[in-house]
């Protein structure tokens, strides 16, 4: 099972205190609500490339598309410029990739093109909060950053955060834990001080692959409950779905090299039964309409 971090919450990793946490943009809820976490105790600055919607978000002071009601921190800033973000960061801060899956390579891209211009000041450790498979080349979210990183001589480390959470009730300040996997220590270290806190509890695990594999084959499995919900085929046949989908899962991630503990832990067991039972899940709700007799594409417009 992940171990809990051992480092209490405080300073970011950056010497320079209430400085360096810094999510990257995404299209829905994620970024603004990491980045309103790790406002209450640091120097966050939230990166968008779409001038309209961080506009929105710095004068309106909350996330009015996917977080109605949800006030940002008065202390977290805003910008549209990646190079006054990296800035902002540094070399010792955390830089926190909130975007789908379908966006990241792009945006590694931009961010190694930019790192080129002053590469000592570029962060040291990036942590990525996607869950997916890149359609086309199928990597992971990790594998897909160290491609575009390879062969560079500031090649940062590399983590990611996941597990059973909705980014509404991670808003509001509600219970919440995750599972932060590296294979570098010192950006476990530099996430727990970021983010761990308040109601969010963080746990380390090393198995990067194995908490990956979780956070993506889930959403299948989500979708799955969701027809069988709504073609009411029962509260049993939502438990087999569960039990033999959390199996098929343990199998794949242990043929890709992962380990089998890893998947009774929060970013496996944990966010295979919120996903599929929660009624907050996207994924579930798409199962839902598919069962109603709702094209894929309407669903997927609607949902946004």
């Amino acid at each position: 099972m992940p171990r809990r971090a051992p480092w209490p919450a405080g300073a970011c990793a950056n010497p320079a205190p209430r400085r360096g946490c810094r999510p990257a943009k995404r299209s829905d809820e994620h970024a603004p609500t990491a980045a309103s976490h790790a406002a209450r105790r640091h120097a966050v600055q939230l990166w968008g490339r779409d001038a309209a919607q961080i506009r929105t978000l710095r004068t309106r002071g909350e996330n009015t598309r996917y977080l109605p009601g949800v006030a940002l921190p008065e202390a977290l800033g805003f910008t549209t410029e990646l190079n006054a973000a990296l800035a902002h960061v540094g070399a010792g801060g955390l830089l926190v990739l909130a975007v789908p899956v379908a966006g990241l390579r792009p945006l590694a891209q931009a961010l190694r093109a930019q790192g080129q211009e002053a590469p000592q000041d570029f962060p040291r450790h990036v942590l990525v909060l996607a869950k997916g498979f890149e359609q086309g080349s199928r990597l992971l979210p990790h594998q897909v950053l160290e491609q575009v990183f390879e062969g560079w001589a500031r090649q940062p480390a590399l983590g990611v955060l996941s597990g059973p959470s909705f980014a509404l009730e991670v808003a509001r300040g509600l219970p919440v834990a995750l599972t932060a996997a590296s294979a570098d220590e010192g950006l476990i270290q530099a996430t727990v001080r970021a983010l761990h806190g308040g109601g969010m509890r963080i746990y380390a695990s090393a198995d990067l692959l194995g908490v990956e594999v979780g956070g993506a084959v889930k959403n299948v499995l989500a979708i799955a409950c969701g027809v069988s919900d709504g073609l009411e085929q029962g509260h049993n046949a939502r438990a087999a779905l569960i039990t033999r989908g959390l199996a098929e899962i343990s199998r794949l991630g242990l043929a890709m090299g992962a380990r089998t503990e890893t998947f009774m832990g929060l970013s496996g067991l944990g966010d295979l039964v919120l996903t599929c039972t929660g009624e907050l899940s996207r994924n579930r709700r798409v199962g839902l309409q598919l069962a109603a007799g709702k094209p894929l594409d309407r669903i997927v417009a609607e949902l946004g």
